[in-house]
């Protein structure tokens, strides 16, 4: 088989992974910097070094445009792609609602990847923080949030493949 004959229908012998999953996989959206956003935040996971980073135009109470920025997983990756999707031209209370939604199209999620989801939201909340306090007439730049939770993969979750 060549890789020009791979494509999405594969994703049905891929336990667990939706097409929509692997299609967020192999082109993610919304992917880099925004130019002249409203708003930027940072969640960040002191313990591994990987952050999201949003950057959101916003006009009211509407998402106008928004991209995302990681040196994170592919799960990181996929749940920016998918949640940026969702968001994109909808209200701020729909994009705080979207990510139990991003949840169902995933399906079952393990520990880590349920972080890779929070540091997604979190960075998305840390650009909603740095909107108000910029409305308020503080500088900052961006707004970040520290991760409570890590995504480090202990050494006993770590399967021994030999």
């Amino acid at each position: 088989m060549q890789y020009k004959d791979l494509n999405y229908n594969m994703a049905e012998i891929l336990e667990g992974m939706s097409k929509d999953v692997i299609m967020h996989l192999m082109n993610p959206h919304n992917y880099g910097k925004l130019e002249n956003p409203t708003c930027i935040g940072i969640a960040t996971d002191e313990k591994t070094g990987e952050y999201v980073i949003f950057y959101t135009l916003r006009e009211d109470d509407t998402i106008k445009d928004v991209k995302f920025a990681t040196n994170g997983c592919q799960d990181t990756v996929v749940i920016g792609s998918m949640y940026t999707d969702m968001i994109m031209g909808e209200s701020i209370e729909y994009a705080h609602s979207a990510l139990g939604k991003i949840k169902e199209k995933l399906g079952v999620m393990t520990k880590q990847q349920q972080i890779c989801a929070e540091i997604v939201l979190n960075a998305f909340v840390a650009s909603m923080i740095n909107f108000d306090n910029l409305a308020e007439g503080k500088e900052e730049e961006a707004h970040i949030i520290k991760m409570t939770e890590s995504c480090e993969i202990k050494e006993e979750e770590i399967i021994d493949e030999q």
